[in-house]
């Protein structure tokens, strides 16, 4: 299968031949779906608090925080590309000499053209693009209004002008603010000051790609010591990229290795499981997980921002009991009701379902079982009503081996072919919005190896096409669905304004992204 040139190259990624060849093995075996027992549903798997309760958790982070070590990590790595798709078919296909905007929206059935358009104004970059279509073109001005149309798409995404596909969204304008127009790097930094400070000093990390680490670097030299100044906070920044090692080879349809034309092994990046390892190098105490377009423009995100603080809230309050039980499960004598407690303590308030053989076990069982349910990372991870927006969901799994937990399952994952299955996904009322705060260290301040606590079993497996043939791609666990599936999970719900993804280009016309 491997040429010694072959071998070479896959040592070289940091990965064996074995690894390798179980990758093969796994795509060829197909998809593992996951076996959903039932949505999770508030008070069935999602908590809800009181406005009072909300308040004290808020309270309770807050007068901790000084004392804690907390960084947000945003997976900023994505290039903007699939933001403009259906900009990048319209300067395929429309021809302003022989059609008007309203005649190809209508032939292509394109809605998203004619709002792009109404709205031109109202984007961020309007201005930038509108002087640089200027500079380009002397005669722009004295354009048809559909060729000024089309030129300002050319100009927005031709690799020799504003390139703007080129960049990952982190570096894109985002919001306007009248006087300045910032990029979503630079509301990352000033959200940090709502809820991810201590001392006057905010830990970040950014994963993203090594030719887009540059342009990072530099956008954090320019805004840096200004917006240091206006918030009274040290920015620590780091960068990080999806490690070698965990990219995934590619299987042609027949089942071959996919190779490139020079004979070299083919390997693509696999996913945003693969960040299980930067998160892994990380060691704060408690870690904000939260995606680079999931961000709002200033006045709204002090508002958003408390939701961060009250799942901080949660995480301090659940991690504090379950350190306590630890340290008593580690005493020489522990009595039977107090194992009773926290068993209890397990299924009520961590929804950890005890084995049916619980009560049979000796003294001796019961510690060493609860203590191995314990003894995990915990995450608490906001849920927002489901209203149609595309993104993984929290539901009930059984594992191989008949344990039954909460996860967060994305549809990919889903036989939807199965009617039971089916049923289950419609019954689901919440959705993932990608808002987690993770406690990655045990009750003795030791940081746990994330890596031993992924289900190797939830992989994807997709089809994407290479140099216009069809591929089958192994993606590793996603991060928060099976690269955490054994840890204690805890889910809160969440409002809809926390949520406010980019998308597309024209999700910056949103009222969460307008100044």
């Amino acid at each position: 299968m491997f040429t010694e040139k072959n071998i070479q190259q896959i040592q070289s990624k940091g990965i064996t031949v074995d690894q390798v060849n179980a990758q093969v093995a796994r795509i060829k075996n197909g998809m593992s779906y996951s076996n959903l027992v039932a949505a999770a549903t508030i008070g069935e798997g999602i908590e809800s608090y009181s406005e009072q309760e909300k308040t004290d958790f808020i309270k309770l982070y807050e007068s901790k925080q000084n004392a804690l070590s907390s960084l947000k990590f945003v997976p900023a790595s994505g290039a903007a590309t699939r933001m403009f798709k259906f900009l990048f078919r319209f300067i395929k296909n429309f021809n302003p000499s022989k059609e008007n905007i309203e005649d190809y929206a209508e032939k292509y059935n394109d809605t998203l053209i004619k709002t792009f358009i109404s709205n031109l104004e109202k984007f961020p970059f309007y201005n930038d693009v509108v002087l640089k279509a200027k500079e380009e073109h002397s005669n722009f001005d004295n354009l048809s209004q559909d060729e000024k149309y089309l030129q300002f798409v050319k100009v927005m995404l031709d690799k020799n002008s504003l390139n703007y596909s080129f960049y990952p969204k982190g570096l894109l304008p985002f919001h306007d603010y009248g006087d300045t127009v910032i990029t979503a790097f630079q509301e990352h930094l000033f959200e940090s000051t709502l809820y991810a400070v201590a001392n006057n000093k905010a830990n970040l990390h950014f994963t993203v790609s090594e030719k887009h680490h540059p342009y990072f670097s530099e956008e954090l030299n320019r805004i840096k010591q200004d917006l240091e100044q206006k918030t009274n906070t040290t920015f620590n920044v780091s960068f990080s990229y999806q490690k070698e090692a965990t990219e995934t080879v590619a299987l042609t349809m027949e089942g071959t290795i996919f190779k490139n034309e020079d004979d070299s092994v083919l390997f693509r990046p696999a996913g945003h499981g693969a960040l299980l390892e930067n998160l892994n190098d990380l060691n704060n105490d408690f870690i904000f997980i939260k995606n680079v377009d999931n961000i709002v423009v200033s006045d709204k995100n002090i508002e958003v921002s408390e939701y961060k603080k009250l799942l901080a809230g949660i995480l301090i309050k659940i991690q504090e009991q379950i350190f306590a039980f630890l340290h008593k499960l580690d005493q020489a004598v522990i009595l039977e009701e107090e194992l009773l407690e926290i068993a209890l303590f397990l299924s009520d308030k961590i929804r950890v379902p005890i084995h049916a053989d619980f009560e049979d076990f000796t003294l001796e069982e019961k510690r060493v079982y609860l203590k191995g349910k314990l003894n995990r990372p915990i995450r608490v991870c906001g849920m927002v009503k489901n209203e149609g927006e595309p993104g993984g969901g929290p539901f009930w799994v059984k594992d191989k081996n008949g344990d039954i937990s909460l996860q967060i399952v994305e549809f990919a994952q889903i036989d939807i072919q199965n009617e039971a299955q089916h049923e289950i996904v419609k019954n689901a009322t919440h959705f993932n919005p990608t808002d987690l705060v993770c406690g990655v260290k045990n009750y003795k301040g030791e940081k746990f190896n994330l890596k031993e606590f992924v289900d190797p079993e939830a992989a994807f497996i997709t089809t994407k096409t290479q140099n216009g043939i069809d591929i089958k791609a192994l993606e590793l666990p996603g991060l928060w669905n099976g690269s955490m599936a054994y840890w204690n999970s805890i889910f809160v719900e969440v409002p809809l304004s926390t949520f406010n993804p980019v998308k597309t280009v024209n999700d910056l016309l949103k009222p969460a992204h307008q100044a």
